[in-house]
């Protein structure tokens, strides 16, 4: 049996949240005033990616 291998989530940084929040932004139309709203969507997003990008193993299938 292979050693589990273990996968340690890294927050993402803050140029990788302003990169999607803006893109985020812009693909809502580039709405005023709801800069918090995008920062916000953009930091769940990335986190949940980060989370189903963990690797599996035979014991988690």
């Amino acid at each position: 049996m292979l050693p589990k291998q273990e996968v340690q989530l890294s927050e993402p940084t803050e140029q990788e949240i302003r990169e999607r929040a803006h893109r985020l932004w812009e693909q809502a139309g580039r709405p005023e005033g709801r800069e918090e709203e995008f920062w916000h969507a953009a930091e769940q997003e990335l986190r949940n990616e980060d989370k189903s990008n963990t690797l599996r193993t035979p014991d988690t299938l």
